[in-house]
């Protein structure tokens, strides 16, 4: 009877430890969360004051504790299309398209890009995609279908 005493004792003491563990590190996972927050908070302030560099450090802390910062990965490649850095606008654009697929504001700035770097097939499908789950950005269908057409190789206009 001593023994089943000291087991229950013990039982008790490892849960005891164990609820201790757990609020522990939800109380951390809270300040983690509250600090992403705050940079990507801190980096909208300072993009929408046209302070693209500092912003810029902001998005890039907010991706560090939350990698899949679908927001900050756009607002990104909204920074380096001001810059004019394409390479970089489309690695971040493609990073919100992974997180979301059907983010219709990421798909749009891609296909301006891809009429940009006259991609005609890429942006071909791209249209397509963003007709398919356009939400926010629907009001830009026209103004894609416009600069597309543009794009369209003579052989293509004749078949269509």
């Amino acid at each position: 009877m001593h023994n089943a005493h000291l087991n229950k004792n013990s039982i008790m003491k490892k849960n005891y430890f164990f609820i201790k563990i757990i609020f522990i590190y939800l109380f951390f996972n809270a300040n983690v969360f509250a600090i992403k927050s705050e940079y990507f908070d801190k980096g909208l302030l300072l993009f929408n004051k046209n302070e693209f560099e500092k912003s810029k450090i902001y998005f890039e802390k907010d991706i560090v504790f939350n990698p899949k910062s679908e927001n900050s990965y756009l607002y990104l490649a909204k920074i380096y299309n001001n810059k004019e850095n394409e390479a970089e606008e489309e690695i971040n654009l493609n990073n919100v398209l992974l997180l979301n697929p059907k983010n219709d504001e990421a798909i749009y700035m891609l296909i301006i890009l891809k009429i940009i770097q006259s991609d005609y097939t890429k942006t071909k499908d791209l249209i397509k995609k963003f007709n398919l789950v356009c939400d926010n950005f629907c009001f830009k269908k026209d103004e894609v279908q416009l600069k597309f057409d543009k794009l369209i190789p003579i052989n293509e206009k004749d078949n269509n």
